[in-house]
């Protein structure tokens, strides 16, 4: 048995209990005008998956598991798709064992007795991936799921660089733990940071905490370690080279499909000890968003700046549904961030906004805390428990997800019309409305990387067929309006069909060649990226 969640976001313990589920059926009962019941959640006792099929090396059995909780939570991510199959019990394909080695040269026999017997290797993370970055084909006849949770240390840290070496399997809230024994951080907090790992942040280029400046996993990478079925793949240690293609970049963004990473050495901070924050207010949502661009332009560089829509603000911020927010942070390390934050609002109230002197919080400044309570800090908060919220919504049968993109500021008008008019257009035929809703996620100079947010009310076995509907729409109208088919959610299989129209045909056939060079039997993770 696993304490993890077999269709939930978060534990066992995080599952929406009978009262939980009653509340939220009648509030949405009421928002929709008919009556929503919630399905009853499966348990791990109610499954019955089909039985292992591989007869493990007796040198292996000490890091395997087929139990069959623990084989279903390695089967899916949680995505929309995956975690409505999950409370179906719905596990067609679930990997025949769960490995956990302790050891690289453990991994090195692992990967070459998958070679040798056409065994099919899934590396697991923390298990958050929302676009089947894991998800073993149906038709793989033998497939095994290597979690790699028993890499879990901080192996060196270099004081002087501000860098340590840290094993890939290590989840976000440990990370930082054994960072503050010596006074520091590496400020990567990506939405899935509690069910997260290093490994996975660098297999899927994950974006983090900050909104401009350091967003993407890539700025923290110094050098990274790899296991292939060919043989090991380290980088140098450097701040920065001009040696050829970076061997990193191979690495960031593989999403499995070369190896295992296995450990990275990652830039640090210090905590920042200067904070400054407001939420400025827009009657006007193209003024809102243009002040976005004029903010990141100048090269502020604030921590956070990130634009909320008016349903968005509603939904997530407890506003009233007719002003756009724009949430604004600094921090520094050394530095009293007072002029930054004061310069950033300067500029937003010429552009047309509203500055409430109640919700502006400055760690150098006595205040009420006020901010921390207004639009802002309740959006905060609902940042944080947004994945816990689905679970209620999963069981309602409500068509409810997001999806994210970037695109150039000269590109963004017409792709934000596309999208909602594209998604819109498919709320409102198969379920007879709902709503779409923008916030930025990631500014920058040269664009912004926005994240939407769609949510209707489904028919009880028609939520999948319809999901699909509104994906399509979203991503085609993306890739024609001239955005990426995804920002920092990673390709997996979900993405595939418009990645494959993204990238171009002679940069596919490198990494054909590359995997066959450090893949040959092609075990690693297949289906993503490449066929």
């Amino acid at each position: 048995m696993t304490d993890r969640s077999i269709w939930a976001w978060g534990r066992v313990s995080d599952e929406p209990t009978e009262a939980d589920l009653a509340g939220t059926a009648k509030s949405l009962s009421e928002r929709y005008g008919r009556q929503i019941l919630p399905a009853n959640a499966p348990s791990q006792s109610d499954l019955d998956l089909r039985s292992p099929r591989v007869e493990m090396p007796a040198n292996f059995k000490g890091i395997t598991s087929t139990d069959d909780a623990d084989r279903a939570v390695h089967t899916y991510g949680r995505s929309f798709p995956d975690r409505i199959r999950a409370f179906k019990g719905d596990f067609p394909a679930p990997p025949d064992a769960v490995l956990r080695p302790e050891s690289e040269a453990q991994i090195e026999q692992i990967l070459e007795w998958a070679s040798a017997n056409e065994v099919k290797v899934y590396p697991f993370g923390g298990g958050s991936s929302v676009v089947s970055g894991y998800e073993p084909d149906p038709d793989d006849e033998r497939v095994i799921s290597l979690d790699m949770e028993r890499f879990d240390k901080v192996l060196e840290v270099d004081t002087q660089s501000r860098t340590a070496r840290i094993q890939a399997g290590i989840y976000g809230p440990a990370l930082e733990r054994e960072l503050k024994k010596h006074g520091l951080t590496m400020r990567h907090f990506p939405q899935s940071f509690e069910f997260s790992t290093l490994g996975g942040w660098i297999a899927t280029r994950s974006g983090g905490h900050y909104a401009t400046n350091h967003t993407h996993i890539d700025d923290f990478v110094e050098s990274a370690r790899m296991l292939t079925p060919s043989g090991p793949w380290e980088s140098r240690r450097l701040p920065g080279s001009g040696a050829g293609p970076s061997p990193d970049r191979m690495v960031l963004g593989s999403e499995g499909i070369f190896g295992v990473i296995t450990e990275a050495w990652v830039r640090l901070q210090e905590p920042p000890g200067f904070r400054a924050s407001a939420g400025v207010y827009f009657d006007s949502y193209k003024d809102a968003w243009g002040a976005a661009r004029e903010i990141v332009q100048a090269k502020l560089w604030p921590a956070n700046l990130r634009m909320l829509d008016a349903l968005e603000g509603k939904n997530a911020a407890g506003m009233d549904g007719t002003k756009t927010l724009l949430v604004i942070g600094f921090e520094s390390t050394d530095v009293p961030q007072t002029e930054s934050l004061e310069a950033t609002l300067k500029m937003a109230r010429e552009l047309g906004g509203i500055v409430d002197p109640d919700e502006v919080v400055d760690s150098e400044k006595e205040s009420s805390g006020a901010g921390r309570q207004g639009a802002v800090g309740r959006w905060r908060e609902s940042f944080i428990n947004a994945p816990y919220a689905m679970n209620s919504t999963i069981a309602m049968g409500l068509i409810h997800d997001t999806f994210e993109t970037a695109v150039t500021w000269d590109a963004w008008p017409k792709l934000d019309a596309e999208v909602r008019s594209s998604v819109q257009k498919v709320l409102d035929d198969r379920c007879g409305g709902g709503t779409i809703s923008c916030r930025f996620t990631h500014v920058y100079p040269d664009g912004p990387a926005p994240y939407y947010t769609f949510i209707a009310p489904g028919f009880s076995g028609g939520e999948l067929e319809i999901w699909r509907e509104i994906k399509e729409a979203a991503s085609s109208a993306i890739i024609r309006s001239g955005g990426t088919i995804t920002h920092h959610h990673a390709v997996g299989k979900l993405h595939r069909p418009w990645y494959d129209q993204q990238r171009p045909d002679l940069f596919a056939g490198s990494l054909k060649a590359t995997k066959a060079v450090l893949d040959p039997a092609g075990i690693m993770n297949p289906g993503v990226l490449i066929d």
